[in-house]
């Protein structure tokens, strides 16, 4: 039986991982930033609706009293 013959892995995986390494950074290096990211103005608007004028209760089914 053959042995398999290791001794060029470590240069197949040591090209492997540098080329992944050149292609992570091509990529990143196409990405764009914006170099100062400015913070929104987040302006709530006040609507006026009818029933915030009014007092109401709301009963919960189990605060109601039995009935028997």
């Amino acid at each position: 039986m053959p042995q398999l013959d290791t001794s060029t892995w470590p240069i197949i995986i040591l090209s492997m991982i540098l080329t992944l390494f050149i292609m992570l950074q091509l990529k990143t290096l196409k990405l764009v930033f914006p170099l100062n990211p400015a913070p929104k103005n987040m302006t709530t608007q006040k609507y006026n609706n009818p029933w915030e004028m009014k007092w109401t209760k709301i009963y919960s089914p189990l605060s109601l009293p039995l009935q028997s």
